[in-house]
């Protein structure tokens, strides 16, 4: 059975309307993660030191997390019951809102303690609205694109965390590099929190005039008699297989950024300029990995970019730690691109084919924020506590490893799922071989 039929005009509304609300679920959380590791550890917590303080700034981003896994089953569920438009339009008014208010919290100097305890309600709340954001715009857009060319259409979900990783690291390279550090203390840091109310009445906008997802609708009338089922052995894999981006995005985009400009004291504005360049780059890797996983599969492209990242970690290590800026920013954005956005690509569409249409959206939005308190909100504390006790930076390498491995097994063992119906209601390893994926015929 095959999915209603929507015009083009539709899945470019859907596809832009996913871009959108992944570039701002991941400009709010890239402008928090790099305040976080610039200035947060002076600004809410001045009276430790900078490591502690460091580490502190860091646990606070991990906060959110705990939130991103309340609002992936509240907002999951909602989304499997009652339709995929209109959660998306409550998450991203809840990630808009609290992202602004972030701009306009009173420091510590000023109000001592509540300071950092109104940041973490705010981060709270943030990350309540993004746990379901990225699980359901992917679904959404999964759901509309033709089967053949599912995955670089899915992986304009991927280019929209780009894009807001882009934006937000963009805002704080030119905040870094034009102002002092007195006036971004005072003032500065809260521009790029307050300018994301744009964006975000515009995303609003936008998802006003979406269409639900045709897979839904054609859903409905194959739910109506089918039993229901358990998570099994598709959600396990999907959370392998989100294991190795989480957890390396975790690391290069947020740890790094504060590792490198206080324990190695490189000025703030290499790093952030790092990931302004490895971001650019990623417009061409993000689509080029998933056409490459529509043309030869999602398996061996998965397990190639595990593997490649595995052997870059250590490599990687020593560009940053040679001294050179050249060295140190190539590090960087080679990390970026093969060891978190090529395997966002593929992870955009794979887990939706993973599941089947009965439970997608709260299946894919739990193992996507159970996976990130797992690696991307314990790691860069994890990372902190490891490299401030030994003094060194080989625990980076070793968890880069360690998560890309977890990847490269999930990946071997998972089936292939290019082009798999996603009206069926069964996981993809419930309803079909692993060895004969059963391929939908092309609409």
């Amino acid at each position: 059975m095959t999915p209603a039929q929507r015009s083009t005009k539709d899945l470019t509304r859907a596809a832009v309307s996913g871009w959108l609300g992944t570039a701002m679920e991941f400009m709010d959380f890239q402008l928090y993660s790099l305040a976080a590791a610039i200035v947060f550890n002076r600004i809410f917590f001045p009276d430790v030191s900078p490591t502690i303080g460091l580490i502190a700034a860091m646990a606070t981003y991990g906060v959110g997390y705990v939130a991103r896994l309340a609002g992936a089953v509240y907002f999951g569920r909602m989304g499997d019951r009652i339709g995929r438009k209109r959660v998306l339009f409550i998450t991203i008014t809840l990630m808009g809102a609290s992202t602004t208010l972030i701009g306009v919290l009173p420091t510590y100097q000023a109000i001592g303690i509540l300071a950092p305890m109104l940041l973490v309600l705010l981060r709270l709340i943030q990350g309540f609205g993004a746990g379901a954001e990225i699980a359901g715009a992917t679904v959404m857009l999964a759901e509309y694109a033709p089967p053949k060319r599912r995955g670089l259409i899915a992986s304009l979900v991927s280019l929209g965390t780009n894009s807001g990783t882009l934006a937000a690291s963009g805002l704080w390279a030119i905040l870094v590099a034009v102002l002092s550090d007195e006036q971004l203390l005072s003032w500065g840091w809260r521009l790029p929190f307050l300018l994301s109310f744009f964006l975000m009445i515009f995303a609003v906008w936008m998802r006003r005039n979406l269409k639900e997802s045709p897979v839904f609708e054609q859903r409905e009338t194959k739910a109506a008699v089918a039993s229901p089922q358990r998570r099994g052995k598709s959600f396990f894999l999907a959370l392998g297989l989100r294991f190795g981006q989480a957890g390396n995005s975790g690391l290069v985009q947020t740890f790094l950024v504060g590792y490198i400009a206080t324990d190695l004291a490189v000025s703030k504005s290499v790093p952030t300029t790092s990931i302004v360049w490895g971001s650019l780059l990623g417009f061409a890797t993000v689509p080029l990995i998933g056409l490459l996983g529509d043309r030869v599969g999602r398996r061996p492209v998965y397990i190639g970019l595990s593997i490649l990242t595995m052997l870059f970690a250590v490599p990687m290590m020593l560009l940053i730690t040679s001294g050179s800026t050249a060295g140190l920013m190539a590090g960087m954005i080679l990390g970026l691109n093969v060891g978190v956005l090529g395997l966002f690509s593929l992870e955009s569409v794979t887990m939706a084919e993973l599941f089947g249409a009965r439970n997608r959206f709260t299946q894919l939005a739990l193992a996507k924020e159970i996976g990130g308190i797992l690696a991307t909100a314990i790691g860069p504390v994890t990372a902190a506590a490891l490299t401030a006790w030994t003094g060194h930076w080989w625990p980076i390498a070793a968890m880069l490893i360690v998560y890309s491995g977890i990847t490269l097994v999930s990946a071997l063992l998972a089936p292939e799922t290019r082009g798999r119906d996603l009206v069926q209601l069964e996981d993809a390893t419930v309803s079909e071989p692993r060895h004969s994926p059963k391929l939908e015929e092309v609409r």
